[in-house]
């Protein structure tokens, strides 16, 4: 098996059995990235030298009995909000120019901790602001499965990156769909956390209330692991739940859980090779002895414009930091003070984030301000009101992941509505704050990954999880690659 084919988990057992050093692993990486990211644009940043250099770090650390995590040695990426001191950190944007952060977010902490060797930050819709991965500064990022097709957003590059077999596991952040979307997109596995349960310092704000980093890899058991080494409380972060770092085993076993599949998940734009292979997932986890029952939420149709009046509101807010004259880009030429704004943000930021600004601003207004934001928080409550009737029921409720797989460069970005209804299944999930899991369930036609998404009460984590390992014992979709391109290639 060539090296860069293993699990996050396979690799670092074999780096703790003095097998593979964890040079050679890091290596490996580095070369693939080297053969393949010029075709799909994973990577804004690869820290080459530095990653080599922890390389020998790790080892020593390993060698010496310091580093005992199951993570240890394995090299890993990050996507480009998440602050690494020292590091080029741009949010994939003309803003942030030159940006390196004098500190590490919580999350990464907490991975070079256990041993990650960083390669570094991965691509990225500007700001976190799209669907597709193709708002970035950097140019769009490409499906390993199609390069013609989007990776989803806006953690396309992670999930992309770990689709293309460039780094063992990856972070991202999800605001409304942004970890679950790609993972479906590109045949990985992804989890949203529960709100709270991972520290959001060191994370550049989108949406303050939604946003949430996550795991992205192979399969389950590595999502779970890195999950582990990330959550916990920090008191540096004011919405950090104050719970232990979760300890539990996997299960292969889904005997007697109550499965719930919302029909309003399943609507008319639902693509009918997507919707076969939601209930062909349906039927496996049945023969396996969960009990399976259609229920109604007739609140999903209010989530889309709650989500992007709420999400909007606080991106202006967020957003307006970025003036032109603390860090990050300035304009050269200006009038005066009021000028330099203009011209700074006019030129530093992107289109669809200056349309996102423009709504939250609008909906922030006084005038508008109770006709749009205020109802919106008031459906924001119904949903999580809707979720909590639904879990009185059920254990886990069971969605497509996205209407349709992943569509062709340049089609959802010419059309920014259709690009926001395509969060439909996800959305909701980060207004109520509640932890999602995305794991493959088959391809449509084309061949192209479809996902399945599990949605969970809050801190439910371990019971999302458990279901997602026993549905990947006794299936292979998680373990079909794509055929890949090099550079060369293309």
């Amino acid at each position: 098996m060539d090296l860069c084919q293993m699990t996050a988990l396979e690799l670092g057992k074999k780096i703790q059995a003095k097998e593979i050093s964890v040079a050679e692993a890091t290596k490996a990486a580095l070369d693939t990235i080297e053969q393949r990211d010029s075709e799909y644009n994973c990577y804004i940043t690869v820290c080459k030298e530095e990653a080599l250099k922890r390389a020998e770090e790790v080892q020593k650390g390993i060698d010496e009995g310091k580093l005992t995590s199951p993570l240890a040695g394995v090299p890993a990426a990050v996507k480009d909000n998440l602050c690494v001191k020292g590091m080029n950190t741009s949010c994939a944007s003309k803003m942030l120019d030159g940006f390196k952060p004098i500190y590490t977010s919580k999350a990464v902490q907490n991975l070079m901790d256990a041993g990650m060797v960083l390669l570094g930050k991965t691509n990225m819709d500007e700001f976190a602001m799209g669907s597709t991965s193709e708002t970035s500064k950097f140019g769009a990022v490409k499906n390993p499965w199609d390069s013609n097709r989007v990776p989803g957003g806006s953690s396309g590059g992670s999930a992309a990156a770990v689709s293309a077999e460039e780094a063992f596991y990856t972070l991202g952040s999800d605001t409304g769909g942004s970890i679950r979307q790609p993972a479906s997109y590109c045949g990985i596995t992804g989890l949203k956390p529960t709100y709270g349960t991972v520290s959001r310092y060191g994370l550049i704000a989108y949406a303050s209330s939604l946003d949430q980093i996550g795991p992205l890899g192979k399969n389950v058991e590595d999502v779970a692991e890195v999950y582990k080494a990330i959550a916990g409380h920090d008191p540096k972060d004011s919405t950090s739940v104050k719970q232990a770092a979760p300890q539990f085993t996997l299960k292969d076993n889904v005997k007697g859980l109550r499965i719930g599949i919302p029909l309003d998940f399943i609507g008319e734009g639902t693509e009918p090779d997507v919707k076969a292979k939601i209930y062909e997932a349906a039927k496996i986890l049945e023969g396996m002895g969960a009990t399976i029952e259609e229920f109604h939420m007739s609140e999903l149709k209010y989530a889309i414009p709650a989500y992007y009046i709420i999400a909007c509101a606080e991106a202006s807010s967020n957003l307006s930091r970025y003036d032109g004259i603390k860090y990050g880009y300035c304009a050269d030429k200006y009038d005066d003070l009021t000028d330099l704004y203009f011209q700074s943000r006019t030129q530093g930021f992107g289109t669809e984030v200056k349309r996102r600004i423009m709504i939250g601003a609008f909906v922030l207004s006084s005038g508008y301000y109770d006709a749009y934001y205020k109802k919106a928080l008031q459906v924001k409550a119904l949903m999580k009101k809707a979720y909590d009737n639904a879990f009185a029921k059920y254990d886990v409720l069971l969605t497509p992941t996205a209407p349709t797989t992943a569509p062709e460069i340049g089609k959802s970005l010419s059309d920014p509505l259709k690009m926001y209804l395509s969060d439909i299944c996800t959305v909701s999930v980060n207004l109520a704050g509640l932890p999602g899991l995305v794991v493959p369930c088959g391809f449509d036609s084309q061949g192209l990954p479809i996902g399945l998404q599990l949605i969970g009460n809050a801190f439910a984590e371990e019971t999302l999880l458990n279901t997602g390992y026993a549905f990947q014992c006794n299936t292979s979709f998680h373990k079909q690659r794509p055929n890949f391109k090099t550079g060369k290639e293309a």
